[in-house]
């Protein structure tokens, strides 16, 4: 019914810039807020930075200042602009969206399959 897929992930230099995309496709009625999450190695899944309609964004605080999500509503994507990277940043970063099913009118969180990100000399 609906899916996410992202790109963007790769393998960057400490202080270099990566650039995460996510589109949603599917049994789209509405989105209500887009999001990006990461798991590193040992660690829980955590908030990255998360946009809901209406609202001002939210991010985690070790990346504030140095990433910036936006969204383009049209395109049903989000990105997530990573500038600064450092190596404490590595993990698989995965899009979430919370979405109003167009056939059912249910509102339910998706997630995307994840795209590693690797920040190392």
């Amino acid at each position: 019914q609906v899916q996410l897929v992202e790109s963007g992930g790769g393998l960057v230099q400490p202080g270099g810039s990566l650039r995460l995309s996510c589109a949603a496709s599917g049994s789209i009625f509405s989105i209500n807020a887009m999001g990006w999450y990461r798991q590193a190695p040992e660690k829980q899944r955590e908030l990255v930075a998360r946009i809901r309609n209406g609202r001002t964004p939210n991010y985690l605080d070790s990346v504030k200042g140095r990433f910036t999500i936006s969204r383009d509503n049209a395109k049903n994507t989000v990105y997530l602009q990573m500038n600064s990277l450092k190596p404490e940043d590595t993990a698989v970063y995965y899009c979430n969206a919370d979405i109003t099913n167009r056939r059912f009118g249910i509102e339910s969180e998706y997630w995307g399959q994840g795209t590693q990100v690797t920040v190392s000399s």
